[in-house]
């Protein structure tokens, strides 16, 4: 079992930043693929960014590419998004997702993750 901790969220003023992190307490987190999803009131959880376990590969949705960054540090079990240039529309409940599969490829749908954290809330004011 695999137990995420989100940490990092807050209100922020369109055009700020923020870096969301998440912590695992796996010992074998250095082979998770690792991914950044989020849903915002009244929608379906969405996908925005993931990681491969060898940090090398990287994907991102249309709506965050060129102004998010997903990255890990292995040796602290922790995955990061660095958000620039926030929207209103990026308000959300942002979630960090594991994939035990050991795949390559960094997963981009939820059905591909098998574990996820609580949660943390992101706010853009205009």
């Amino acid at each position: 079992q695999v137990q995420l901790v989100e940490s990092g969220g807050g209100l922020v003023q369109a055009g700020g930043s923020l870096r969301l992190a998440c912590a695992a307490s796996a010992h074998t987190f250095d082979i998770y693929n690792m991914g950044w999803f989020r849903q915002a009131p009244g929608k379906e959880r969405e996908f925005a960014a993931s990681i491969a376990w060898t940090g090398g590969i990287t994907e991102y949705a249309d709506s965050v590419k060129g102004r998010f960054n997903i990255s890990r540090e292995n040796g602290k079990n922790t995955v990061y998004l660095q958000m620039d240039s926030l929207r209103p529309e990026d308000t959300a409940v942002y979630y960090c997702a594991a994939d035990r599969s050991y795949s390559g490829r960094p997963a981009i749908t939820l059905g591909e993750y098998d574990y996820w954290g609580q949660g943390t809330q992101v706010t853009v004011s205009s």
